[in-house]
């Protein structure tokens, strides 16, 4: 089968991010038979968490970032033990190109039988020994392997990262390379004009296409597509690529056409996550980002979802849709740094560096007593991103409504149209869209 290609979203996933990459990587596995992966490129954050066990769903795969690994690049080479004859080990060399892999019964590696160490053995046991020289080829094959290996053949982990130790790679006079576990049991090994040209990682973005919100040395990878429903912000590529970004409530509804385009349904529980992402980012669907198309999506994924015998049998898209928002609502059951970093997502506009993070709760009166641990948590978060400023808005779901925390605003931010509370708080009626109704307005004041 083919390399993976992963579907992975931005980092600090929410639920439409993580949904989307579930439901894309689904249907291209189904549509056009592709070893698609869902991916996420960070911790998934207690909504989905809840949405996920809800569902009976795994998470996506945890991709830290695209860098080429030596698991690209790892052949599984048939072994034998140390104490085997060296005629074993010949056997093994004669048709793996000239390497055997010796290797314990625990399945720890020994070391590798290689033409340079067959050699450095013959040496050493012929040497300029008129008798020894006249032994048969049988009699050599007859000695244990341990004494024809290499034991200090270098090993690496097989989710090492080959750029960590390329310089270490390049030092090396070995061409052969041992593959462990994190246990630190045989994988395979890598040969070394293999690991100075390893095989990109295939990537599809969903939910973003702005490069500060991309999964790590995203560069490293091979971008194939982007699919989105965010400004834009996008990245510079090597090759053309499918680009889609439309102007929907979320990248769940685009996902969700092109399941019906496909002519496929989705599995009750596809459908219900990606029905999830849906009416997340959308507040069930009241949010001024919701579109025509994402109530018929809702409707077309509620079909799909909402089947007898499925895990969301008996539900409803409102019934539902609260299950869900309540899931990511609230202040009390976490820390002030996890409410300003779950879901966060950074932006540069007039020379500047921000944050904007969204925390959902069902009634503002909580903000006052969580407010000054939430201001400390996000000036702390600016200081370790090397940010200008950073913003927190508490959207209350149920009143459709949200106040703005921040931190060391620049002063055209004076001039937001909202507010100013004697808490110091911003106090911003019927906002509750980050990307539709707060970043326009910031990014109007930062960029006249």
């Amino acid at each position: 089968m083919e390399n993976p290609l992963y579907v992975i979203g931005h980092v600090n996933p929410d639920t439409d991010s993580i949904a989307a990459a579930i439901g894309y990587a689904w249907l291209l596995r189904e549509r056009d038979g592709a070893n698609a992966v869902a991916a996420r490129a960070g911790a998934a954050n207690p909504q989905t968490t809840w949405i996920l066990k809800r569902l009976a769903l795994e998470p996506p795969f945890l991709l830290n970032d695209a860098s080429p690994r030596f698991q690209a690049v790892t052949h599984r080479l048939d072994t034998t033990l140390p104490d085997s004859p060296l005629r074993e080990a010949w056997a093994v060399a004669s048709r793996t190109g000239g390497v055997a892999p010796i290797v314990n019964e625990d399945g720890v590696p020994f070391g590798l039988i290689t033409g340079p160490s067959l050699f450095d053995f013959l040496a050493r046991l012929v040497g300029p020994h008129p008798r020894r020289q006249e032994m048969k080829i049988g009699e050599l094959l007859d000695l244990p392997c341990r004494d024809a290996c290499d034991t200090a053949a270098p090993s690496f982990q097989a989710s090492a990262r080959i750029r960590d130790v390329i310089n270490r790679i390049l030092r090396e006079e070995h061409n052969d390379f041992l593959i462990l576990d994190e246990k630190g049991h045989y994988l395979g090994v890598s040969h070394q004009r293999d690991v100075l040209n390893p095989p990109r990682l295939r990537v599809i973005l969903v939910d973003h296409n702005e490069p500060g919100q991309a999964v790590g040395a995203l560069e490293e990878a091979e971008l194939l597509e982007i699919l989105d429903h965010h400004r834009l912000g996008n990245h510079s590529t090597h090759i053309p690529i499918k680009f889609t970004v439309d102007i929907v409530g979320s990248t769940s509804t685009l996902v969700s056409e092109r399941i019906e385009d496909a002519g496929l349904s989705a599995p009750p529980q596809i459908a219900g996550m990606l029905l999830a992402g849906l009416l997340s980012d959308t507040l069930i669907l009241t949010s001024p980002t919701a579109t025509a198309r994402d109530r018929r999506a809702a409707e077309r994924l509620g079909r799909w979802a909402f089947v007898r015998n499925g895990p969301l049998a008996g539900e409803t898209v409102a019934s539902y849709g609260q299950q869900v928002v309540r899931a990511g609502s609230g202040l009390a059951t976490r820390s002030p740094e996890e409410i300003v970093s779950t879901d966060l997502k950074l932006y540069d506009a007039g020379g500047l560096k921000f944050a904007v993070a969204q925390a959902e709760v069902t009634d503002l009166l909580q903000l006052e007593e969580h407010r000054p641990p939430l201001l400390n948590a996000l000036d702390a978060l600016r200081t370790r991103r090397g940010l200008d400023f950073a913003m927190l808005m508490v959207t209350d779901v149920v009143d459709n409504t949200s106040r703005l925390l921040m931190v060391n605003p620049p002063p055209a931010l004076d001039d937001l149209p909202y507010p100013c509370l004697p808490d110091g708080t911003r106090q911003a009626a019927g906002v509750v869209s980050r990307k539709k109704q707060l970043l326009p307005v910031v990014l109007g004041l930062l960029e006249p």
